[in-house]
């Protein structure tokens, strides 16, 4: 079901391309007990609630303090991270709006919102003919992220190593406009993201692709990536089972990235600061994915630390999953990665925690990002860095 509520735009708060954030106050009780926090700034003078919203003008139209719109504000109401805010459906009083563009594809099919795009892949997009002849990414390294908040780190990582051009490709298992990820367009006005490809049903990257295997073609051919990274977009789900995770869908990615030839490198999900115990020292969301979704060797990035006691519970980890003998586990830093992404003013954070609360999370990602930089560059030390038995810490 879906929960709406009508609202009046009073400023707007934020700008970003394919994004505008405004205030809304809302009219009525859009509290649901507890369950409002994550929508709810406050009241207005005269008691109405005031909440956070976020509006897609290629959706909804241009949007101005003073127009009245229709919200969506279920998730807020449930009390659920999805966003933090609620979405504008509709501006009141915008009954007509014009595809532009080139495009006969549609995204967010069979939905009142579905939206007209030009994917790489059809007549007319200027990528077609070079993916047509396409059946390889000639060796790219391909960086699969199992949650978005890493994309930051495996960026940086890659830029600082030596990769000229980074594409993200942004998957279809969590949100799906690209425009709604923050990081992303940090990323993107820093200079150290090159291009965006939506692929699947998310839409508004800079390009389009049907699904994840002309994503990354797109991506290597179209954006002229040397590294790529793939990996959903904000708000993945988790259900506290083994197989009820969105980033173990994810994980095909690196299926795909070995079917075309490409290099794939695994970025590890590791917290120190999770005080979930699954998701304490490598996630079981890390170990099942490689363990058992992975179905092609890949290279898996373990993030070199100081920490001998995390360090020893990491391999630990990654032995008992059986991941040494399955895959090529390297050694290598992130902090390029980090001392990268703090020089351009960029601040990582997941959950709630930036680096200084969980450096090891954010290590693990930029570490990926390390080793596929040194692989595009053509830099051969990174083959030293995997960690010699001698230095592995025993059972």
């Amino acid at each position: 079901m879906i929960r709406l509520r009508r609202a009046t735009v009073i400023e707007v708060v934020g700008e970003r391309p394919g994004a505008v954030e405004v205030t809304v106050e809302v009219e009525g009780d859009v509290a649901g007990g507890e369950g409002d926090v994550a929508g709810r700034e406050g009241r207005s003078e005269a008691g109405a609630t005031l909440a956070r919203a976020i509006a897609y003008p290629s959706l909804t139209g241009p949007i101005r303090p003073g127009d009245r719109v229709v919200l969506n504000t279920t998730a807020a109401w449930l009390g659920l991270g999805t966003g933090g805010m609620h979405f504008v459906i509709a501006v009141e009083g915008t009954t007509r709006l014009d595809a532009e563009g080139a495009g006969r594809t549609m995204k967010l099919r069979y939905t009142p919102h579905q939206v007209q795009v030009l994917t790489a892949e059809e007549e007319g997009s200027p990528h077609r003919a070079a993916l047509e002849q396409a059946s390889s990414l000639g060796g790219t390294p391909v960086v699969w992220v199992p949650l978005h908040s890493m994309v930051g780190p495996a960026v940086a990582g890659a830029k600082a190593s030596g990769a000229s051009r980074v594409a993200y490709v942004m998957t279809d298992g969590a949100a799906l406009p690209s425009a709604f990820s923050r990081l992303t367009a940090a990323l993107r006005s820093s200079e150290l993201l090159d291009s965006v490809v939506s692929c699947g049903q998310a839409f508004g990257g800079d390009l389009e692709a049907v699904n994840v295997f002309t994503g990354l073609l797109t991506a290597r051919l179209g954006a002229g990536a040397e590294v790529i990274v793939v990996g959903d977009g904000p708000g993945n789900t988790g259900t506290n089972t083994i197989w009820g995770a969105s980033d173990i869908e994810s994980a095909m990615s690196l299926n795909a990235a070995a079917i075309l030839g490409g290099r794939a490198v695994a970025a590890l999900r590791i917290s120190f600061a999770d005080l979930r115990e699954r998701h304490r020292g490598v996630s079981h969301h890390s170990v099942t994915a490689l363990s058992r979704v992975v179905l092609a060797p890949v290279h898996v990035a373990v993030p070199s630390i100081q920490d001998e006691r995390a360090r020893e519970a990491i391999w630990s980890a990654l032995r008992e999953g059986g991941l040494q003998e399955k895959h090529q586990l390297v050694e290598v830093t992130g902090q390029p990665a980090l001392d990268l992404l703090a020089h351009r003013g960029i601040q990582p954070e997941s959950m709630g925690r930036g680096v200084p609360e969980d450096p090891i999370f954010f290590l693990a990602a930029g570490a990926a990002g390390v080793l596929a930089g040194r692989m595009a560059a053509g830099d051969r030390s990174w083959r030293g860095e995997r960690a010699p038995e001698e230095r592995r810490p025993e059972a």
